[in-house]
C-alpha cells in the first residue's frame, strides 16, 4: 500500500504541474492562494472521510434543497404529468436537470430584487475571499454552483457574469465544467455510495478555484472586486420583473438543450467515422478507447494497480464522452468487488458535470448572457475548459483516496 499511496501523493502534484503547463499566464499565478487552498481541500478530504457526522452536515444541506426541488417538480407535473410520474431519480435529463430552471431561476431572480440575495453573496464572498484569497464573486459562485448546477448559477447570475470582462468570465467558464447539482444529488446516491457523492462535492468547490487560478490567473484592482446588485430606484415593477426572468429561463433552456444534443449528435458521429476502420484494423476504436489510453496514466497516480488502472481509467473516458449516469449504471454490480481504494477513487471522479455535452451547455448558457464578442473569446478555450474539469475530478478522487484504503 505505501507505493500505492506515494503514487496518490505524486498524482496530486503532477495534475497540478498539467494545470501549469497550459496556464494561460505562468507568471501571474497566485501560488499562496493555491497552496492555501490545497491545505483547505486536504483538510476537507481528512474530515468528511473520518467523521460520519461531518458528512451528514454536507448531506442536509443538499437534501434541503433537494425538497425545495419538489416545487419544480409539482409545476412541471401540471402540464406534463407523464413526464415526472416515475420520481425524479428516473426523469429524462431535460426534465429533471432543465426544466427546474424554470423555478429555479425566478425564485432567485425573486431574492436578488429584494436584496436577500446580494447579501448573501457580499458575506460568503467576503468569508470565502478571505480564507482562499480569491474574489468574492468567484469564491461565491464556487459555492453557488455546488447547490444549483453550472447552468442554473449563470442564470442566476447572469447580472454579475454579464458586468464581468472575458478573462473573469473564462474563469466562470473553466470552474462551471466541475459542478454537481442539488437536483440529482438524490439520483446519485441510490447509485452510488451515498458518502463519497457528499465528500466530492465540497472538494470540487476548492479544487475548481484552485484549476480557474493556475490555468487563467486574473489580477483585480479593489475597485473591480465587487459584486452586481441591483438598484432599487431603477428596478421595474415586480411582476413585469419576474415575466422577465421566466422568459429569459425558458430561452436559456433552448440554447443549452441546442448546444447539448450538438455536441452529443458529434461526438456519436466521431464514434461512426472510427467504426468505418474497423474491419482495416481488425478490432473497434472509439473515442472512449482512446481518450481511456489517455486516461491510464493519470489513473496510474491515483495509486491504483495496472489492472484496475486500466479499468477505472475506461469508465473515466467513458464519463468524459457520454456522462456520469451512464458510468454509474454500469459499475453497480462490480462495484462489490472492488476495493475501498478503487471504489473511492472511481465514484469521486465521477462527481461532476466534466464531460463534451456540459462544455455546449456553458457556452449555450454564456451565449445568452454575454455579449458575442465575449463568447467567441470563451469558445477559444473549450479544450482548455474540457481539461479544468477533468483535472478538478482527479484532484478530488487523488485526496479522496489518500484516506481511503
Amino acid at each position: 500500500m505505501n507505493t500505492y499511496l506515494l503514487l496518490n501523493v505524486l498524482g496530486i502534484f503532477v495534475f497540478i504541474l498539467v494545470a501549469f503547463v497550459f496556464s494561460r499566464d505562468k507568471k501571474n499565478i497566485d501560488w499562496k492562494s493555491v497552496v492555501i487552498m490545497l491545505v483547505v481541500n486536504l483538510f476537507l478530504a481528512w474530515f468528511f472521510t473520518q467523521f460520519p457526522w461531518g458528512r451528514n452536515g454536507v448531506k442536509a444541506v443538499a437534501d434541503a434543497f433537494s425538497w425545495m426541488l419538489q416545487a419544480a417538480y409539482v409545476g412541471i407535473g401540471m402540464p406534463f404529468g407523464s413526464w415526472t410520474a416515475p420520481g425524479p431519480g428516473k426523469m429524462d435529463m431535460a426534465v429533471s436537470a432543465l426544466l427546474p430552471i424554470l423555478f429555479v431561476v425566478p425564485l432567485f431572480d425573486i431574492l436578488m430584487y429584494i436584496g436577500v440575495l446580494p447579501f448573501i453573496i457580499k458575506w460568503f464572498g467576503w468569508l470565502i475571499g478571505k480564507v482562499t484569497g480569491q474574489p468574492k464573486f468567484e469564491s461565491f459562485y464556487s459555492v453557488e454552483m455546488m447547490v444549483l448546477g453550472n447552468t442554473e448559477a449563470l442564470a442566476v447570475s447572469k447580472e454579475q457574469v454579464s458586468h464581468m470582462n472575458a478573462a473573469r468570465v473564462l474563469t466562470v467558464a473553466l470552474m462551471s465544467m466541475s459542478c454537481i447539482s442539488g437536483s440529482i444529488v438524490g439520483a446519485y446516491v441510490t447509485m452510488v455510495p451515498g458518502e463519497l457523492v457528499l465528500t466530492a462535492i465540497p472538494l470540487n468547490i476548492i479544487n475548481a478555484i484552485i484549476i480557474a487560478t493556475i490555468l487563467n490567473p486574473v489580477k483585480l484592482t479593489p475597485e473591480e472586486d465587487y459584486v452586481v446588485e441591483i438598484k432599487h430606484e431603477n428596478r421595474q415593477p415586480f411582476f413585469s420583473f419576474l415575466g422577465d426572468s421566466v422568459l429569459g429561463a425558458g430561452k436559456l433552456i433552448l440554447i443549452i438543450i441546442a448546444f447539448l444534443i450538438a455536441f452529443v449528435s458529434l461526438a456519436a458521429f466521431a464514434d461512426m467515422l472510427l467504426s468505418l476502420l474497423d474491419k482495416y484494423i481488425g478490432m473497434q476504436i472509439r473515442l472512449k478507447d482512446i481518450l481511456g489510453l489517455f486516461m491510464f496514466p493519470f489513473a496510474i497516480l491515483l495509486g491504483l494497480p495496472f489492472g484496475e488502472a486500466w479499468t477505472v481509467a475506461g469508465h473515466m473516458a467513458t464519463k468524459i464522452v457520454t456522462n456520469e449516469f451512464v458510468v454509474m449504471i454500469g459499475i453497480q454490480d462490480a462495484m462489490k468487488s472492488m476495493d475501498n481504494h478503487m471504489k473511492a477513487v472511481l465514484v469521486t471522479f465521477l462527481i461532476s458535470f466534466a464531460n463534451f455535452s456540459t462544455v455546449g451547455m456553458i457556452i449555450g448558457a454564456l451565449k445568452g448572457i454575454v455579449d458575442v464578442k465575449t463568447s467567441d473569446f470563451i469558445a477559444k478555450y473549450v479544450p482548455m475548459m474540457l481539461l479544468a474539469g477533468i483535472l478538478v475530478s482527479l484532484l478530488s478522487a487523488a485526496f479522496v483516496g489518500l484516506f481511503s484504503w
